[in-house]
C-alpha cells in the first residue's frame, strides 16, 4: 500500500505556482505590476496604513523583499511611504490614486486567470485540494516553530 510520503508532488506545486505566476504577468503588463506587486497593493489597498514589516507578515515574504517590492511600487507611483505619526524611524503604507484606479481590473484578471485553472474542476474538488494544500503548509510552517512530531515516533 502507498503511503502519502511515497507520493511525489513538490514539482507538481511548484509547476502549477510557476505557470500561474506566468500568465497572471502577461495579462497584467499594461499595467506594469507583476504578482508580488500586485499582491501588496491589494494588500495595502484593504488594509492601509501598514507598515513594511506588518505587510511582509501578512504576505509571508521576508521584509528584505517585501522592501525591494514597495521600492518598486513607490517608484511607479503605486504607493506611498507616509511618516509614522507615533514612531519617528517607521512609515507607513497606502496605495495612491493610480493604484485605485487600477485595482478593479487587476482584479478581473486574477478573477479570468483562476476561472481558466480551474476549468473543469468543480468547486467541491477545488474545496477538498485546498484543504489538503493547507493542510501541508501548515505542517510545513509547524517544523519552523519545531512543532512537528517526532521522525522517532513515525
Amino acid at each position: 500500500m502507498t503511503k502519502a510520503e511515497d507520493i511525489s508532488f513538490g514539482y507538481l506545486l511548484n509547476d502549477v505556482t510557476l505557470l500561474f505566476r506566468k500568465h497572471f504577468d502577461r495579462r497584467a503588463v499594461k499595467f506594469g505590476l507583476t504578482r508580488a506587486q500586485w499582491r501588496a497593493t491589494k494588500m495595502l489597498y484593504y488594509r492601509e496604513g501598514l507598515r513594511q514589516t506588518e505587510l511582509a507578515e501578512l504576505l509571508e515574504m521576508e521584509p528584505i523583499a517585501v522592501g525591494r517590492v514597495i521600492d518598486r511600487l513607490q517608484a511607479a507611483g503605486f504607493v506611498e511611504r507616509r511618516p509614522d505619526p507615533k514612531d519617528r524611524r517607521a512609515w507607513r503604507l497606502y496605495v495612491t490614486d493610480q493604484a485605485r484606479a487600477v485595482i478593479a481590473d487587476m482584479e478581473l484578471i486574477a478573477q479570468g486567470l483562476r476561472k481558466d485553472a480551474t476549468q473543469g474542476i468543480t468547486v467541491p474538488e477545488l474545496q477538498q485540494a485546498l484543504d489538503v494544500i493547507n493542510r501541508m503548509k501548515e505542517n510545513l510552517q509547524a517544523l519552523d516553530q519545531g512543532n512537528a512530531p517526532d521522525e522517532a515516533e513515525s
